[in-house]
Protein backbone atom coordinates (compact mmCIF):
# COMPACT_ATOMS: atom_id res chain seq x y z
CA UNK A 1 0.00 0.00 0.00
CA UNK A 2 1.15 3.55 -0.78
CA UNK A 3 0.30 6.88 0.86
CA UNK A 4 -1.14 9.60 -1.41
CA UNK A 5 -2.61 13.05 -1.01
CA UNK A 6 -5.63 13.81 -3.15
CA UNK A 7 -7.30 17.19 -3.45
CA UNK A 8 -10.44 17.75 -5.50
CA UNK A 9 -13.39 20.12 -5.68
CA UNK A 10 -16.93 18.77 -5.43
CA UNK A 11 -20.29 20.52 -5.44
CA UNK A 12 -21.24 21.48 -1.89
CA UNK A 13 -24.48 19.50 -2.01
CA UNK A 14 -25.79 16.57 0.06
CA UNK A 15 -24.43 13.20 -1.08
CA UNK A 16 -21.69 14.43 -3.42
CA UNK A 17 -18.85 13.65 -1.00
CA UNK A 18 -20.17 10.12 -0.51
CA UNK A 19 -20.13 9.55 -4.30
CA UNK A 20 -16.44 10.49 -4.40
CA UNK A 21 -15.49 8.32 -1.43
CA UNK A 22 -17.44 5.38 -2.88
CA UNK A 23 -15.51 5.69 -6.14
CA UNK A 24 -12.23 5.50 -4.23
CA UNK A 25 -13.43 2.59 -2.09
CA UNK A 26 -14.31 0.54 -5.19
CA UNK A 27 -10.60 0.62 -6.11
CA UNK A 28 -9.43 -0.48 -2.66
CA UNK A 29 -8.40 3.01 -1.54
CA UNK A 30 -8.53 3.50 2.23
CA UNK A 31 -9.19 7.10 3.36
CA UNK A 32 -7.06 7.89 6.44
CA UNK A 33 -7.94 11.56 6.88
CA UNK A 34 -10.00 14.22 5.15
CA UNK A 35 -10.24 17.99 5.42
CA UNK A 36 -12.97 20.07 3.82
CA UNK A 37 -12.16 23.62 2.67
CA UNK A 38 -15.19 25.71 1.80
CA UNK A 39 -14.69 27.98 -1.22
CA UNK A 40 -16.89 29.96 -3.57
CA UNK A 41 -16.45 27.28 -6.26
CA UNK A 42 -17.49 24.42 -4.02
CA UNK A 43 -16.02 22.24 -1.30
CA UNK A 44 -12.33 21.44 -1.73
CA UNK A 45 -11.73 18.01 -0.19
CA UNK A 46 -8.19 17.15 0.86
CA UNK A 47 -7.66 13.40 1.43
CA UNK A 48 -4.80 11.40 2.85
CA UNK A 49 -5.27 7.89 1.48
CA UNK A 50 -3.61 4.50 1.49
CA UNK A 51 -3.90 3.01 -2.02
CA UNK A 52 -2.91 -0.39 -3.49
CA UNK A 53 0.58 -0.34 -5.00
CA UNK A 54 -0.88 -1.17 -8.40
CA UNK A 55 -2.70 2.19 -8.55
CA UNK A 56 -0.82 5.18 -9.93
CA UNK A 57 -1.50 8.88 -10.17
CA UNK A 58 -3.58 8.53 -13.35
CA UNK A 59 -5.73 5.79 -11.77
CA UNK A 60 -6.49 7.91 -8.73
CA UNK A 61 -7.35 10.95 -10.83
CA UNK A 62 -9.69 8.83 -12.91
CA UNK A 63 -11.38 7.54 -9.75
CA UNK A 64 -11.92 11.10 -8.54
CA UNK A 65 -13.40 12.19 -11.86
CA UNK A 66 -15.81 9.22 -11.85
CA UNK A 67 -16.81 10.30 -8.35
CA UNK A 68 -17.88 13.74 -9.68
CA UNK A 69 -14.71 15.45 -8.49
CA UNK A 70 -12.94 18.13 -10.53
CA UNK A 71 -9.73 20.17 -10.46
CA UNK A 72 -8.03 17.07 -9.15
CA UNK A 73 -4.48 17.09 -7.76
CA UNK A 74 -2.63 13.94 -6.66
CA UNK A 75 0.81 13.53 -5.10
CA UNK A 76 2.73 10.94 -3.08
CA UNK A 77 2.74 11.52 0.68
CA UNK A 78 5.17 10.63 3.46
CA UNK A 79 4.51 8.91 6.76
CA UNK A 80 4.48 12.28 8.55
CA UNK A 81 1.27 13.00 6.71
CA UNK A 82 -0.41 10.61 9.12
CA UNK A 83 -0.32 13.32 11.82
CA UNK A 84 -3.65 15.10 11.86
CA UNK A 85 -3.79 18.76 10.92
CA UNK A 86 -4.48 20.18 14.42
CA UNK A 87 -1.46 18.27 15.79
CA UNK A 88 0.77 19.63 13.02
CA UNK A 89 -0.42 23.19 13.54
CA UNK A 90 0.14 23.00 17.31
CA UNK A 91 3.65 21.62 16.77
CA UNK A 92 4.46 24.44 14.36
CA UNK A 93 2.99 27.01 16.75
CA UNK A 94 5.22 25.64 19.52
CA UNK A 95 8.22 26.08 17.23
CA UNK A 96 7.23 29.70 16.56
CA UNK A 97 6.97 30.44 20.27
CA UNK A 98 10.54 29.19 20.70
CA UNK A 99 11.88 30.87 17.54
CA UNK A 100 9.64 33.55 15.97
CA UNK A 101 12.32 34.24 13.35
CA UNK A 102 11.46 30.84 11.85
CA UNK A 103 8.11 32.14 10.55
CA UNK A 104 9.07 31.59 6.91
CA UNK A 105 10.14 27.99 7.51
CA UNK A 106 7.00 27.30 9.53
CA UNK A 107 4.78 28.64 6.74
CA UNK A 108 6.60 26.47 4.21
CA UNK A 109 6.10 23.38 6.37
CA UNK A 110 2.44 24.20 7.08
CA UNK A 111 1.41 24.70 3.45
CA UNK A 112 4.02 22.75 1.50
CA UNK A 113 5.01 25.97 -0.28
CA UNK A 114 7.75 25.89 -2.91
CA UNK A 115 8.91 29.42 -2.03
CA UNK A 116 8.36 31.80 0.89
CA UNK A 117 9.70 35.36 0.70
CA UNK A 118 9.37 38.41 2.94
CA UNK A 119 9.51 42.07 1.98
CA UNK A 120 9.62 45.03 4.37
CA UNK A 121 6.82 47.01 2.74
CA UNK A 122 3.12 46.29 3.03
CA UNK A 123 1.22 45.44 -0.16
CA UNK A 124 -2.44 45.78 -0.99
CA UNK A 125 -4.62 42.78 -1.67
CA UNK A 126 -3.52 40.32 1.02
CA UNK A 127 -5.22 36.99 0.41
CA UNK A 128 -5.19 34.05 -1.98
CA UNK A 129 -4.86 34.10 -5.76
CA UNK A 130 -4.73 30.46 -6.89
CA UNK A 131 -1.13 29.31 -6.21
CA UNK A 132 0.03 32.60 -4.65
CA UNK A 133 -0.70 33.79 -1.12
CA UNK A 134 0.04 37.22 0.40
CA UNK A 135 0.15 37.51 4.19
CA UNK A 136 0.36 40.76 6.12
CA UNK A 137 3.05 40.66 8.82
CA UNK A 138 1.67 42.52 11.88
CA UNK A 139 5.26 43.54 12.69
CA UNK A 140 5.47 45.21 9.28
CA UNK A 141 6.05 43.80 5.83
CA UNK A 142 4.48 41.04 3.75
CA UNK A 143 5.03 37.32 3.28
CA UNK A 144 4.57 35.90 -0.23
CA UNK A 145 4.01 32.15 -0.62
CA UNK A 146 3.97 30.21 -3.87
CA UNK A 147 3.54 26.59 -4.83
CA UNK A 148 3.06 24.90 -8.19
CA UNK A 149 -0.05 22.96 -7.10
CA UNK A 150 -2.62 22.73 -5.70
CA UNK A 151 -4.05 26.23 -5.32
CA UNK A 152 -4.33 27.75 -1.87
CA UNK A 153 -7.69 27.83 -0.10
CA UNK A 154 -9.22 30.41 2.27
CA UNK A 155 -8.89 27.95 5.15
CA UNK A 156 -5.15 27.62 4.53
CA UNK A 157 -4.86 31.40 4.41
CA UNK A 158 -6.61 31.72 7.78
CA UNK A 159 -4.25 29.17 9.38
CA UNK A 160 -1.18 30.87 7.95
CA UNK A 161 -2.32 34.33 9.05
CA UNK A 162 -2.95 33.03 12.58
CA UNK A 163 0.61 31.67 12.79
CA UNK A 164 2.09 34.93 11.47
CA UNK A 165 0.16 36.87 14.11
CA UNK A 166 1.42 34.46 16.79
CA UNK A 167 5.02 35.11 15.71
CA UNK A 168 4.41 38.88 15.88
CA UNK A 169 2.99 38.55 19.40
CA UNK A 170 6.04 36.58 20.56
CA UNK A 171 8.36 39.20 19.06
CA UNK A 172 6.43 42.02 20.71
CA UNK A 173 6.57 40.36 24.12
CA UNK A 174 10.31 39.73 23.74
CA UNK A 175 10.80 43.40 22.87
CA UNK A 176 8.89 44.43 26.00
CA UNK A 177 11.10 42.31 28.28
CA UNK A 178 14.10 43.84 30.00
CA UNK A 179 16.68 42.73 32.53
CA UNK A 180 16.87 45.04 35.54
CA UNK A 181 20.20 45.14 37.38
CA UNK A 182 20.00 46.52 40.91
CA UNK A 183 22.83 48.45 42.61
CA UNK A 184 23.71 45.36 44.65
CA UNK A 185 24.15 43.32 41.45
CA UNK A 186 20.92 41.36 41.66
CA UNK A 187 19.17 40.80 38.33
CA UNK A 188 15.44 40.63 37.67
CA UNK A 189 13.37 40.11 34.56
CA UNK A 190 10.67 42.74 34.04
CA UNK A 191 7.94 41.89 31.53
CA UNK A 192 4.20 42.19 30.90
CA UNK A 193 2.16 39.73 32.91
CA UNK A 194 0.21 36.88 31.33
CA UNK A 195 -2.58 34.65 32.63
CA UNK A 196 -0.10 31.83 33.34
CA UNK A 197 1.53 34.04 36.01
CA UNK A 198 -1.45 33.53 38.32
CA UNK A 199 0.19 30.86 40.58
CA UNK A 200 3.39 32.90 40.92
CA UNK A 201 1.46 36.10 41.66
CA UNK A 202 -0.58 34.27 44.28
CA UNK A 203 2.71 33.10 45.84
CA UNK A 204 3.92 36.71 45.81
CA UNK A 205 0.88 37.81 47.82
CA UNK A 206 1.29 34.91 50.26
CA UNK A 207 4.96 35.88 50.80
CA UNK A 208 4.12 39.54 51.49
CA UNK A 209 3.42 40.73 55.01
CA UNK A 210 -0.09 41.82 55.98
CA UNK A 211 1.21 45.40 56.18
CA UNK A 212 2.49 45.29 52.57
CA UNK A 213 -0.82 43.89 51.32
CA UNK A 214 -2.75 46.50 53.29
CA UNK A 215 -0.70 49.30 51.77
CA UNK A 216 -1.33 47.89 48.31
CA UNK A 217 -5.10 47.30 48.61
CA UNK A 218 -5.97 49.93 51.25
CA UNK A 219 -9.18 48.20 52.32
CA UNK A 220 -7.68 45.06 53.88
CA UNK A 221 -4.72 42.71 54.14
CA UNK A 222 -6.30 39.53 52.76
CA UNK A 223 -4.98 37.93 49.58
CA UNK A 224 -7.38 38.75 46.70
CA UNK A 225 -9.33 35.78 45.30
CA UNK A 226 -7.96 34.11 42.14
CA UNK A 227 -10.67 35.64 39.93
CA UNK A 228 -9.61 39.16 40.90
CA UNK A 229 -5.91 38.39 40.46
CA UNK A 230 -6.63 36.95 37.02
CA UNK A 231 -8.39 40.16 35.97
CA UNK A 232 -5.46 42.20 37.29
CA UNK A 233 -2.94 40.21 35.26
CA UNK A 234 -4.57 41.04 31.92
CA UNK A 235 -6.67 44.20 32.35
CA UNK A 236 -9.00 45.23 29.56
CA UNK A 237 -7.46 48.72 29.61
CA UNK A 238 -3.99 49.09 31.02
CA UNK A 239 -0.93 47.00 31.79
CA UNK A 240 0.41 44.74 34.50
CA UNK A 241 4.15 44.21 34.90
CA UNK A 242 5.86 41.52 36.92
CA UNK A 243 9.45 41.45 38.17
CA UNK A 244 10.83 37.94 38.52
CA UNK A 245 14.05 36.23 39.56
CA UNK A 246 15.29 32.78 38.64
CA UNK A 247 14.68 30.21 41.33
CA UNK A 248 15.98 26.66 41.86
CA UNK A 249 15.95 24.67 38.65
CA UNK A 250 15.38 27.80 36.57
CA UNK A 251 11.81 28.34 37.75
CA UNK A 252 10.72 31.98 38.01
CA UNK A 253 9.73 33.59 41.29
CA UNK A 254 7.71 36.82 41.03
CA UNK A 255 8.93 39.33 43.62
CA UNK A 256 7.00 42.44 42.52
CA UNK A 257 3.94 43.44 40.54
CA UNK A 258 2.86 46.80 39.11
CA UNK A 259 -0.66 47.48 37.85
CA UNK A 260 -1.97 50.21 35.57
CA UNK A 261 -5.73 50.42 35.08
CA UNK A 262 -7.19 52.92 32.61
CA UNK A 263 -10.36 54.79 33.50
CA UNK A 264 -11.41 57.62 31.22
CA UNK A 265 -8.57 60.09 30.70
CA UNK A 266 -6.68 58.86 33.75
CA UNK A 267 -4.79 55.68 34.62
CA UNK A 268 -4.55 54.36 38.18
CA UNK A 269 -1.24 52.78 39.25
CA UNK A 270 -0.45 50.46 42.17
CA UNK A 271 2.63 48.55 43.31
CA UNK A 272 3.33 45.46 45.41
CA UNK A 273 6.91 44.45 46.27
CA UNK A 274 7.80 41.45 48.39
CA UNK A 275 9.12 42.56 51.78
CA UNK A 276 12.64 41.18 51.35
CA UNK A 277 12.96 43.03 48.00
CA UNK A 278 11.73 46.41 49.21
CA UNK A 279 13.97 49.53 49.43
CA UNK A 280 16.11 48.30 46.52
CA UNK A 281 14.67 50.46 43.73
CA UNK A 282 12.28 47.95 42.18
CA UNK A 283 9.19 50.05 42.85
CA UNK A 284 10.78 53.13 41.24
CA UNK A 285 11.76 51.12 38.16
CA UNK A 286 8.30 49.66 37.72
CA UNK A 287 6.53 52.98 38.29
CA UNK A 288 8.69 54.73 35.67
CA UNK A 289 7.75 52.01 33.19
CA UNK A 290 4.04 52.48 33.94
CA UNK A 291 4.38 56.25 33.47
CA UNK A 292 5.97 55.75 30.06
CA UNK A 293 3.26 53.31 29.00
CA UNK A 294 0.49 55.64 30.19
CA UNK A 295 2.00 58.51 28.21
CA UNK A 296 2.22 56.39 25.06
CA UNK A 297 -1.39 55.33 25.53
CA UNK A 298 -2.48 58.97 25.66
CA UNK A 299 -3.63 59.23 29.29
CA UNK A 300 -3.68 62.75 30.72
CA UNK A 301 -2.66 61.81 34.26
CA UNK A 302 -1.45 58.98 36.47
CA UNK A 303 -3.30 58.51 39.78
CA UNK A 304 -2.03 56.70 42.89
CA UNK A 305 -3.97 56.08 46.08
CA UNK A 306 -1.99 55.42 49.25
CA UNK A 307 -1.94 56.02 52.99
CA UNK A 308 -0.58 59.41 54.02
CA UNK A 309 1.93 57.62 56.28
CA UNK A 310 3.26 55.39 53.48
CA UNK A 311 6.71 56.96 53.26
CA UNK A 312 8.22 54.45 50.78
CA UNK A 313 5.45 55.10 48.22
CA UNK A 314 5.75 58.87 48.64
CA UNK A 315 9.51 58.66 48.03
CA UNK A 316 8.92 56.48 44.97
CA UNK A 317 6.59 59.08 43.47
CA UNK A 318 9.04 61.90 44.25
CA UNK A 319 11.75 60.05 42.30
CA UNK A 320 9.68 60.54 39.15
CA UNK A 321 10.77 64.22 39.25
CA UNK A 322 7.28 65.32 38.20
CA UNK A 323 4.94 67.73 39.90
CA UNK A 324 2.19 65.76 41.64
CA UNK A 325 -1.07 67.13 43.02
CA UNK A 326 -2.09 65.86 46.46
CA UNK A 327 -5.62 65.39 47.82
CA UNK A 328 -6.32 64.07 51.34
CA UNK A 329 -9.35 62.06 52.41
CA UNK A 330 -8.75 61.34 56.07
CA UNK A 331 -5.76 58.98 56.31
CA UNK A 332 -5.79 58.35 52.56
CA UNK A 333 -3.84 60.39 50.03
CA UNK A 334 -4.47 60.63 46.28
CA UNK A 335 -1.52 61.68 44.14
CA UNK A 336 -2.17 62.85 40.57
CA UNK A 337 0.82 63.03 38.23
CA UNK A 338 0.18 64.98 35.00
CA UNK A 339 1.43 63.22 31.87
CA UNK A 340 2.59 64.48 28.52
CA UNK A 341 3.21 62.90 25.09
CA UNK A 342 6.10 60.47 24.87
CA UNK A 343 7.90 58.87 21.99
CA UNK A 344 7.79 55.13 21.33
CA UNK A 345 10.08 52.80 23.20
CA UNK A 346 13.21 52.03 21.13
CA UNK A 347 13.35 48.65 19.42
CA UNK A 348 15.90 46.24 20.91
CA UNK A 349 18.89 45.37 18.68
CA UNK A 350 17.57 41.90 17.80
CA UNK A 351 14.07 40.51 17.46
CA UNK A 352 14.50 38.39 20.57
CA UNK A 353 17.07 40.41 22.47
CA UNK A 354 16.59 41.55 26.04
CA UNK A 355 17.89 44.85 27.36
CA UNK A 356 19.98 45.22 30.51
CA UNK A 357 19.47 48.25 32.72
CA UNK A 358 21.84 49.37 35.43
CA UNK A 359 22.27 52.43 37.61
CA UNK A 360 22.33 53.74 41.13
CA UNK A 361 18.63 54.58 40.84
CA UNK A 362 17.56 51.62 38.70
CA UNK A 363 15.06 52.32 35.97
CA UNK A 364 13.42 50.16 33.35
CA UNK A 365 13.96 52.22 30.23
CA UNK A 366 12.91 51.69 26.67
Amino acid sequence: MTLWRIRATVDDRPGYLSVLTASLALRGVNILAVQVHTTERGAVDDFLVDAPDALGEADLMAAVERGRGRDCWVARSEARGLADQPTRVLALANRLVRDPDAAGEVLRALLGADAVTWRPDAVDGAGVADTTMLLADPSGGTFTLRRAAPGFTPAEYARAQALVELAATVVRRAAEQVTLVLPDGAELTVRPAVADDLPAVRDLHDACSARSRYRRYLGGAAVPPPARLRRMLEPARGLTLVAAVAGPGGAESVVAMANLLGEGDEAEAALLVRDDWQRRGIGSALLRRLVRYAEEAGYAALVLHTQAENGPMLRTVRRLDRAARSAYDGPLLTLTVPLGPAGPLPTPPTRQGTRRVTGADPQVVG
